[in-house]
């Protein structure tokens, strides 16, 4: 992050509430960390909806990514807490534009691997009530494989069971479907289009874009 970097002004107030919504749904899957990455007059907003706990699990690094617009240019990179950029959001007024960067970062592994913007394939793209019924089955079937008081390994076994889980049809994974319904990336009649890039793949719809990398094989 520059070193005088405070604040970021963003474009207006339905920007500040867009953002708002975001921090919100990221915090309900995973109340950790978020990437402000901010180059000229655009931030993109990175959070993590799940990954690996250890070398070898089968679950996938998956980011959800929301780009906005600033109404003065930026040049900001740095990892935040959700809760303290959730704490600002929530103190500023219904027009307010001029979001204060928290001091205190976080470190997370996911928040140094993310892709390149450019370079991207075009793969095809999935109706968005598919994506949907494919969040909605995967939670169910989360809840019926973990037992009442699991421990940590069940859990994150039945997680990357269903989660890493590939379409046959379209290759993504079942947690790429998730994590585009959770953030409120989804709606029945859109349609979400797929890219790939070196080992990446990224969900693209006119609300937010989900990125996906394979976990590393033993």
């Amino acid at each position: 992050m520059s070193d005088d970097a405070t604040q970021l002004v963003l474009s207006d107030g339905q920007v500040t509430a867009d953002l708002r919504t975001y921090v919100s749904l990221a915090r309900a899957v995973d109340d950790g960390g978020i990437r402000l990455q901010a180059s000229g007059s655009v931030l993109a907003a990175y959070v993590c909806v799940m990954q690996p706990k250890s070398l070898g699990e089968s679950m996938p690094t998956i980011l959800g990514l929301r780009t906005m617009s600033l109404a003065e240019p930026a040049d900001v990179d740095t990892t935040v807490p959700l809760a303290a950029v959730a704490d600002r959001l929530a103190r500023m007024g219904t027009s307010a534009t001029a979001l204060q960067i928290p001091p205190m970062t976080v470190s997370h592994s996911w928040s140094g691997v993310t892709p390149d913007r450019a370079g991207w394939n075009r793969q095809g793209e999935i109706p968005g009530q598919q994506l949907i019924d494919t969040a909605k089955a995967g939670v169910r079937e989360v809840a019926e494989i973990v037992p009442v008081n699991p421990g940590t390994l069940i859990v994150n076994n039945a997680r990357g069971a269903v989660w890493g889980r590939l379409n046959e049809d379209t290759q993504v994974p079942a947690g790429a479907a998730f994590a585009a319904y959770a953030l409120g990336f989804l709606t029945p009649e859109g349609r979400v289009d797929v890219y790939a890039h070196h080992r990446w793949l990224r969900l693209s719809s006119d609300r937010g874009h989900v990125l996906v990398r394979p976990p590393v094989t033993l």
